[in-house]
């Protein structure tokens, strides 16, 4: 047996041991952890080493509404792809901002080619919302996102509808902040939510989402 393959075996057999003794799989979870085994592998991997534009785009109707949370929401993905995936190049979203408020037209492929592109991530925004009822913050989104070939027009990704909901189990009281506060916190849990299809990451970043809101 190799060396590496024999370290892992005898931790894993302590670890089980231990486990077994205590009655909990705590230890067992954390050393699988520590070898790079509790990682919840990307859905898509093929944006590594590609010149990328993010665009939010959201529903013709909700253009007026949403279009600054959309905005917002493309360069939270941006600035989390930049930072987790290999050798990626990300499109600067204040050009792309600038080019859409420019033309009319809202096509991921003539977006991306506009920027030399080799792909669009493109996040189809149905819905946004911050409040549950008058008093309460309680962010919620639904979307598809999909990834598009510029040089053939392909959708070489899509992922299925998605609906988002933050905090999963609670509210946040409006005493607690303001809402431009809570507009950025849940557009960044919601650009974590989207940048995680496209690279691994740790699963235990989903937890505690409810206590995260009233920071």
């Amino acid at each position: 047996m190799k060396p590496i393959a024999l370290r892992f075996a005898s931790l894993m057999t302590l670890l089980t041991l231990v486990t077994i003794s205590i009655g909990c799989t705590g230890p067992l979870l954390t050393g699988m952890y520590l070898l790079g085994y509790g990682d919840t592998q990307a859905e898509y991997k093929g944006l590594k080493g590609k010149n990328v534009a993010v665009v939010c785009r959201p529903l013709v109707e909700q253009q007026y509404s949403n279009m600054n949370a959309s905005k917002m929401i493309a360069r939270e993905v941006a600035k989390r792809l930049r930072q987790n995936v290999s050798r990626i190049k990300i499109v600067n979203s204040q050009k792309v901002d600038e080019w859409l408020d420019a033309n009319a037209g809202d096509d991921y492929v003539e977006i991306g080619r506009a920027f030399n592109a080799d792909v669009v991530v493109g996040i189809d925004l149905f819905g946004f919302n911050l409040y549950e009822g008058q008093t309460l913050y309680r962010g919620t989104a639904n979307y598809e996102l999909k990834v598009i070939d510029c040089e053939t027009g392909d959708v070489v990704f899509e992922k299925p509808p998605v609906h988002s909901v933050w905090p999963p189990n609670t509210g946040v009281p409006t005493s607690e902040k303001n809402e431009a506060q809570f507009r950025r916190q849940y557009v960044g849990k919601l650009a974590d939510e989207i940048s995680r299809t496209f690279h691994s990451h740790d699963h235990r970043t989903t937890f505690a989402s409810d206590a995260a809101a009233f920071d």
